[in-house]
């Protein structure tokens, strides 16, 4: 088998996958979801401090200067704690998809042991009634 055969095969059964919702495409989404938020929540947080910084530069005195040092440090410490409370978020969301693809796979061998068991039963119930027929002929 060639690589563009295998490439193909391995296409098709992510397409199916995809198709049958046997694959979830929510992992890779949440992950491209959480950077796109850590990247809004920096960009807010450095507006404010720069919002600060900027007050201070264009009238610099005393009064500016303590709520600027107050608006730095609460803006990094929200920031801080709006990306903290992201991440939580966007991992609660990967842990419930995950268990869902984990119960999925728990189903599929548990479908495939059943399959097993039930094609051993019916070998050994064929042998039975071979053996049966046999010993009454």
């Amino acid at each position: 088998m060639t690589m563009s055969q295998r490439g193909s095969r391995r296409s098709r059964r992510w397409l199916s996958d995809i198709l049958t919702f046997e694959r979830l495409l929510t992992g890779p989404i949440v992950h491209l979801i959480y950077w796109c938020g850590l990247a809004l929540i920096l960009l807010i947080g450095f507006g404010a401090v720069g919002a600060a910084i900027g007050l201070v530069l264009r009238a610099p005195s005393l009064e500016n200067l303590l709520p600027a040092i107050a608006a730095v440090a609460a803006g990094a410490l929200v920031m801080t704690a709006l990306a903290l409370l992201w991440r939580s978020i966007c991992e609660f969301y990967l842990a419930v998809f995950r268990i869902a693809e984990d119960l999925n796979a728990l189903r599929r061998r548990s479908d495939a042991e059943a399959q097993t068991q039930a094609t051993r039963a019916t070998r050994a119930l064929e042998t039975n009634v071979a053996s049966d027929q046999g010993v009454g002929i």
